[in-house]
Order: structure tokens, then C-alpha cells, then sequence
């Protein structure tokens, strides 16, 4: 199996991001959001409906620093989970958009409100390229309650769907023995939180687990598969009537030409919905190709 790069190359725009949270350079305006760390669990006894079932006409915009630009026509935005206010995500809502809310399932940051309630043993290996951020250990007991916090949180504030990042450790070096095997229960895990939470959630690259994952996810979100020449694995997603969203970044994309008409021909054949974003996620560039 090739190392997977696509969750360290979001060192354009992910990464980017986790640098400015850490020297505060994200400024929401709003004071931090407590989670502490003993917060009650929801805990249905059974899986609930969930509230909104993403379709492949959905399209999307994704921004992670700033006020969120409600503008675009894009019926799908992702936004922080933390740094996104309740009153933010309900006008977005009420201007008829779904709301994807993501946070980092696979390692800490420790800027993050609940952060303290990581225990030494959960963190490992840092993660390159990103100041203060370490991998979990995905099979820790301490580290999936701490997940279920944050999905309560994400149903609190109202998001439609929550998109978990970084849940791919098993393709880096974490400083545990995390596995495929172990990714695909830990990624099972996420999504049967979610859904008992009523929440629709999505698989955020992973490409090589794809099609052993497509079942439980209610749609996938991908970064530069199309740089990368990774888009073909997202058929399964497609198949099943569910919503791929891919971002590719700026730069050999950014003007008008060859790269960026070839990049969205190729999107819409596999019938995929494909943005073109500053590498910030700070809403300084966007293109669609279905817009």
C-alpha cells in the first residue's frame, strides 16, 4: 500500500490553518467554547433520523478562517466547529444551506478548549508541519469520549453534518500501532456516533479505504484527488447516490485555461463536485466548477 500524502498535504490549507489558530490568527469575536471534559454524553438508545441526507446535486464551499461568506451559491458549507458560533451556523441555515461542521478526529491541537482532557498516552508522534498538534491514539478508550463530546457539541450548535478530519493516522507515523483494520473500526465508530446524533457525516479522504467505507458514510470530502490522480476511487460514493466534494488548491488552477477547464471536465464526467480554493481556506479565491 503507497504512504498516503493526501492528509499531510493539506499542509496548503489545513495546516495553514492550524498555524494561524495557534498564534491566534483566527479571531471569531467570540469567547472559547467550554467542553469540559466530565460533559454528559447523548446517548440515544437507537440511531436516529438524521436531519438531512446529502444528495449529488449538493455543492459546497469550504472556509475555515473568517466569517464564513454566505454569499456564494453553494447549498453545502464546511465551517470549524469550534470557531463557528451557534448564531453563525443558524444563518447559514436560515439562508437554505446545510452545514458540515469538522474537527480533527485523528490528532489534538492544543489550542483546542477541550484539549486537556487528552491524557499523555492518548498523543503520540507530532504531526509534521503542524505546530502543537499530535496524533492520537485511536483505539484509547479516553480519546473516542472525547470524540463523542465534540459530536454532542456539533448537535448543540445545530450543524447538519460533521466532517472529522485527520482520520487517516494509520497512513503516518503516529507513534502507535494503528493499522487499516484499526482505521476502519475507528472511522465505523465516528460514523455511528454521528448518526445516533442525527447527524449526517462525511469520510474526509481515506482513499484507500473508500470503497470499505462508502457503506457507512453519508458522503466524502477529498483534497487534491485530482492533482494526485485519486478521484477514480470515489465511485463508490457516486454509486450510491451520495456527494463527493473535492477541493483543489490554487495555483496551476487559478487562471482560466487548460489545468482548470481539463480539472472540472473530469469532475463532472465522474459527477463529482469540485472547488477551487485558496490554499488559507480564508475565502480570498473560489472557483466552482458547478456553480
Amino acid at each position: 500500500m503507497k504512504l498516503s500524502l493526501s492528509r499531510l498535504r493539506a499542509a496548503p490549507a489545513v495546516l495553514a490553518i492550524l498555524a494561524l489558530s495557534a498564534c491566534g490568527g483566527i479571531d471569531t469575536g467570540l469567547p472559547p467554547i467550554a467542553v469540559p471534559a466530565t460533559a454528559p454524553l447523548f446517548s440515544p438508545p437507537t440511531p436516529a433520523a438524521l436531519a438531512w441526507t446529502p444528495a449529488l446535486r449538493d455543492t459546497w464551499q469550504r472556509q475555515a478562517a473568517g466569517n464564513v461568506d454566505a454569499d456564494f451559491p453553494a447549498t453545502v458549507v464546511s465551517a470549524d466547529l469550534f470557531n463557528t458560533s451557534t448564531a453563525a451556523i443558524q444563518s447559514l441555515q436560515d439562508g437554505g444551506k446545510k452545514v458540515l461542521c469538522s474537527f480533527s478526529a485523528g490528532h489534538s491541537d492544543h489550542w483546542r478548549p477541550d484539549f486537556p482532557a487528552f491524557q499523555f498516552d492518548d498523543m503520540g508522534s507530532a504531526v509534521e508541519g503542524a505546530s502543537g498538534a499530535r496524533w492520537l491514539d485511536t483505539a484509547s478508550e479516553n480519546v473516542r469520549a472525547i470524540m463523542q463530546r465534540r459530536l454532542d457539541l456539533a448537535r448543540r450548535k445545530g450543524c447538519d453534518g460533521v466532517e472529522p478530519d485527520h482520520a487517516d493516522g494509520y497512513a503516518h507515523k503516529t507513534g502507535f500501532d494503528l493499522t487499516a483494520a484499526s482505521q476502519r473500526d475507528y472511522n465505523r465508530f465516528l460514523a455511528t456516533e454521528a448518526h445516533q446524533r442525527g447527524l449526517a457525516i462525511a469520510l474526509k479522504n481515506n482513499v484507500e479505504l473508500v470503497f470499505e467505507l462508502a457503506e457507512s458514510f453519508d458522503l466524502a470530502i477529498n483534497e487534491q484527488c485530482h492533482q494526485y490522480g485519486e478521484c477514480s476511487g470515489y465511485a463508490a460514493f457516486v454509486a450510491a447516490g451520495k456527494p463527493v466534494f473535492n477541493a483543489e488548491y490554487a495555483g496551476i488552477y487559478q487562471a482560466p485555461g487548460s489545468d482548470r477547464d481539463a480539472l472540472c471536465a473530469a469532475s463532472k464526467k465522474r459527477g463529482m463536485r469540485t472547488v477551487v480554493l485558496a490554499g488559507a481556506l480564508d475565502d480570498s479565491y473560489r472557483y466552482s466548477c458547478d456553480e
